[in-house]
């Protein structure tokens, strides 16, 4: 059987009283595409913060190749962070206008460059 890259088991999310997210289930294997669907406040990007510890979480697990992400210190969770990225959908919260598209596609591989990874240089 092939174990999963992501399994998320039971994950909740809670603000105050409120409840955003309540028991997520689902398993990501290497290759797959997930897809996250609908409306505006429904709770998508609670999930993918929450998956990375953007936020905290109530109660679950989120497992990366078996690692729980979500007992990981935090050296650890760099080290896990370089595999693992979020791409918001609002350009002008998650992309910055003074930078170049060059420059935003190179910031993340200079931050993220492993032991022999070359370093890219953009100009423009």
């Amino acid at each position: 059987m092939i174990e999963p890259l992501l399994q998320v088991r039971d994950l909740s999310v809670r603000y105050g009283a409120a409840s955003v997210l309540e028991d997520v289930n689902f398993d990501l294997l290497a290759g797959e595409t997930l897809g996250l669907v609908g409306e505006s406040g429904s709770g998508k990007s609670t999930l993918a913060r929450a998956l990375l510890r953007l936020v905290p979480v109530s109660r679950g697990e989120v497992l990366w190749r078996g690692r729980n992400l979500l007992s990981c210190g935090a050296a650890e969770m760099r080290k896990h962070r370089r595999d693992l990225q979020i791409v918001f959908q609002d350009p002008l919260s998650s992309l910055n206008p003074r930078m170049t598209a060059g420059q935003i596609l190179a910031e993340p591989l200079k931050i993220g460059r492993r032991g022999s990874m070359p370093c890219w240089s953009v100009s423009g």
